[in-house]
């Protein structure tokens, strides 16, 4: 079992409930620690954000995958949240959703692939880039 991220308040990173488990909005941070902040720009390359995106999603697996019993593995993605902390002018959020389903792909195979949407918001805690939501099934080995 890997570390959980830190809560920024009065919340668990995830819940289980049957063989659902829903976690916690995570933004980039790593040991509490916010790894990037401000809008996504149209300005700048997806590239540019990979790091955050990447590590909030990772976050949010991590989150629940210490929800999973021993012998119990993540069956499916059911749903991917990305917001995205979008300039004004930003529409390509498809593909900050895009680097999220890419790492849960390389952590989960086709498990990583489900439902998802990205939603361009007004802020983000922090002034976080992103913050990445999931549900996801557990079942057994």
């Amino acid at each position: 079992m890997n570390k959980n991220p830190i809560p920024q308040g009065k919340y668990k990173p995830a819940v289980r409930h049957g063989d659902l488990i829903f976690t916690a909005g995570m933004t980039p941070r790593k040991d509490g620690v916010l790894l990037m902040s401000g809008r996504v720009s149209p300005d700048q390359p997806v590239e540019f954000y990979r790091d955050a995106i990447r590590q909030a999603v990772a976050n949010a697996l991590t989150a629940a995958r210490n929800c999973l019993a021993e012998g119990e593995r993540i069956a499916q993605i059911l749903s991917l949240t990305v917001y995205v902390n979008a300039a004004p002018d930003y529409t390509t959020h498809a593909k900050i959703g895009d680097v999220a389903s890419e790492y849960l792909f390389e952590q989960l195979g086709d498990a990583g692939i489900g439902p998802r949407a990205a939603i361009g918001v007004a802020t983000l805690p922090g002034g976080a880039p992103v913050e990445i939501q999931l549900v996801a099934a557990a079942q057994p080995l």
